[in-house]
């Protein structure tokens, strides 16, 4: 008997293991879950989710519960994409070859199947073989056993999420959030992954490259905090924005604002600036019928010659194939606001 049963929605496997992390099962549940056509609650599922082990059962978790999973490996072979999350296995993994039982349940995964992990589920992923050569990151603090078992993978320790098309991880539990929302977003466009986020409250969108791990995340109550002069800046884009000016706003030198901005968000301001004006600029590609270069004055970008080497350094592709092909059908379009 099938395991998906909604002819048409992307189908998601999550493959659970022993001793898993429930926030990471109510991630990808949630994310995708709440994903409707067209951005709005009223739209049709664009997903459908099942849970899965290797073998349909009751699964252990860091909890005191445990966790009834209704389906085995064959929603592996069903799946559009497959979601491998953490495991207690993998903190204590001495070999870097995949286990039997997991060898078998991905030999029926479908070629062209997106592979994607949750923070040490990149241990599996690295164990078949996924990410031989490819970019790949996982939990902050298992980077160097993951790095002395795939010496292969190309890891980067300080990301949230990678990105190679087919193949994706993530870092600790709670950057399966961003990856999933950039999955979303990436298959049907800013607008139906903002509105997940907002269903969800959580942040829209924090890009791949931001540091996992900021050593001061919350700042000293007694020092000033650069969150008023991000604010500003969100509503200033299409503005000339300095570093004196967003220091200016917080009332400090160019050098505390820019020391106190790095260790609050992880990046520098001018980094940071630049990330939010291509947002803008993918809310404003799917959602008007503004050209180029009316988009890059209303993002400060300036030029559409500016525009297209910032979107394509950010996204990997040009503008106009970003319209092309997030362009939401019905969806009204916007000449002039």
């Amino acid at each position: 008997m099938p395991v998906f049963s909604h002819p048409g929605r992307h189908r998601v496997a999550v493959l659970a293991r022993q001793v898993l992390l429930p926030i990471e099962l109510g991630i990808a549940h949630q994310l995708f879950g709440q994903a409707r056509a067209g951005g709005s609650a009223e739209g049709e599922p664009l997903y459908e989710v099942a849970t899965c082990a290797l073998r349909a059962g009751e699964v252990r978790t860091d909890g005191d519960f445990t966790v009834n999973v209704p389906h085995g490996p064959e929603a592996l072979a069903e799946a559009d994409t497959v979601i491998v999350l953490s495991s207690h296995e993998d903190y204590v993994q001495d070999d870097p070859a995949l286990p039997a039982p997991l060898a078998a349940a991905f030999a029926s995964v479908r070629p062209g199947t997106r592979m994607a992990s949750i923070c040490t589920g990149a241990f599996v992923l690295a164990s078949a073989g996924l990410l031989d050569g490819r970019p790949a990151t996982t939990h902050w603090r298992y980077t160097d056993a993951f790095s002395r078992l795939f010496p292969g993978v190309e890891l980067d320790p300080d990301v949230l999420y990678t990105d190679s098309g087919d193949v994706l991880t993530s870092a600790g539990c709670a950057s399966g959030i961003d990856l999933c929302l950039h999955m979303i977003r990436r298959d049907h466009g800013t607008a139906v992954a903002s509105d997940v986020a907002r269903r969800t409250v959580v942040p829209p969108h924090r890009e791949g490259g931001q540091v996992q791990y900021i050593r001061r995340p919350v700042p000293d109550p007694a020092a000033s905090s650069t969150s008023a002069a991000r604010a500003w800046a969100l509503r200033h884009l299409q503005e000339p924005i300095t570093l004196g000016r967003l220091a200016a706003r917080e009332a400090m030198s160019v050098r505390n604002f820019n020391r106190r901005f790095r260790d609050e968000v992880g990046m520098t301001p001018m980094n940071w600036l630049v990330q939010q004006r291509v947002e803008r600029v993918r809310e404003l590609l799917e959602e008007s019928d503004l050209t180029m270069e009316q988009i890059a004055v209303r993002t400060g970008l300036g030029t559409a010659a500016n525009l297209r080497q910032h979107f394509h350094t950010a996204m990997g592709t040009s503008p106009s194939a970003y319209r092309t092909t997030f362009r939401a059908p019905g969806r009204p379009r916007t000449a002039g606001a």
